[in-house]
């Protein structure tokens, strides 16, 4: 079918879908507020049950605790502008608990043992949501 005989439709996702779709992902966008400001880090991440993990060097502004950030991934076709984007919202805080540091060990990705004095970051992900965006033919 030609595409200009087809249209976008921005479909919601439920919850499980949202965690299905970033379970896939490696990386996506943590946001924050840096002296007031929106900042937003590309980070490696994991999911662990349904929170986001991920590693946040020392000194750095991810290494803090207990604020309030989101966290976005996505993954866009460039080439049918289809695709899809979930939003996680929710209270970081650091993991210390050496048996849930030694359990996420096994399942971190392979760029994570480059950064051994880094803090280990999970945001509970209270609001979750998530877009696909599709495209479909016309009604005639």
């Amino acid at each position: 079918m030609n595409p200009a005989e087809q249209t976008a439709e921005l479909t919601e996702l439920d919850r499980n879908a949202c965690l299905c779709l970033i379970a896939k992902g490696v990386v996506g966008r943590v946001v924050f507020t840096d002296a007031a400001l929106p900042a937003v880090q590309p980070v490696m991440y994991l999911l662990d049950g349904e929170e986001i993990v991920f590693r946040a060097l020392n000194g750095t502004k991810l290494a803090v605790d207990r604020h309030v950030i989101a966290f976005q991934a996505d993954e866009v076709d460039p080439d049918t502008a289809t695709g899809w984007s979930v939003v996680g919202i929710g209270q970081a805080y650091e993991v210390t608990n050496p048996s849930r540091l030694d359990e996420l060990a096994k399942h971190q990705p392979a760029a994570w043992a480059s950064i051994p004095t880094a803090h280990t970051i999970a945001i509970p992900l209270r609001h979750l949501a998530g877009h696909r965006l599709s495209l479909n033919p016309e009604a005639s």
